[in-house]
């Protein structure tokens, strides 16, 4: 009787080390929380707003129910691709120099590993990371999400935008005049990247 209970007592304890393991590093979604993109969910997203993404949460000015870092935190958790908050998290990672900004939850990598698990084929979601990336110094990886994100999105008139931008930073000339047209044909209202090739004497009408 004694072997069969430590037996199942075996059988459970591996049994949650495996759970352990296959969860994901960056914690499982919320029940409760909703889709930034899902007009079904606006009025969850307003109540979240209200509270803990004010507009001094979003400028890192100041906490409204705790740090700038926790208001965040539970935005993101609630609306995993909340695409306001995860750009402002970037900000505030950036500003601080750290992962884990404080009273964050998760480093700001893992709230980006978060948004894509939850929407995979949210475009602005790959655009954002993909600018966090750049102002980081991971030039590749900020590329591999960019042009997913133009994948995704390829009549997104910013996200082709801020793909000439990568392109021209890496004085990959040709591609950043590709993208700089695409935007441009599709609306985007700033001469900068136009400004740039034309410097650089490789805008062509």
């Amino acid at each position: 009787m004694k072997t069969a209970i430590r037996a199942t007592m075996f059988v459970l304890a591996l049994s949650t080390t495996t759970d352990l393991l296959s969860a994901p590093h960056c914690g499982d979604f919320a029940l409760k929380g909703g889709d930034y993109t899902n007009s079904a969910d606006k009025q969850l997203l307003a109540t979240v707003e209200q509270f803990h993404f004010t507009s001094d949460v979003e400028h890192l000015n100041r906490g409204s129910s705790g740090t700038v870092g926790s208001d965040l935190s539970y935005t993101l958790m609630m609306f995993p691709n909340h695409h306001r908050a995860l750009a402002a998290m970037s900000k505030l990672s950036l500003r601080d120099k750290t992962l884990k900004p404080t009273g964050a939850k998760y480093s700001v990598e893992c709230f980006f590993d978060r948004a894509i698990r939850f929407k995979p084929n949210d475009a602005v979601v790959r655009m954002i990371y993909g600018n966090h990336l750049l102002k980081t110094g991971k030039t590749d990886k900020a590329t591999e999400q960019l042009k997913e994100a133009v994948n995704l999105d390829p009549e997104n008139a910013t996200i082709n935008y801020n793909l000439g931008l990568l392109y021209m930073q890496r004085k990959n000339y040709e591609e950043a005049r590709n993208y700089a047209k695409k935007a441009y044909e599709l609306g985007f209202p700033l001469p900068g990247l136009k400004n740039q090739l034309m410097q650089a004497g490789k805008w062509e009408e």
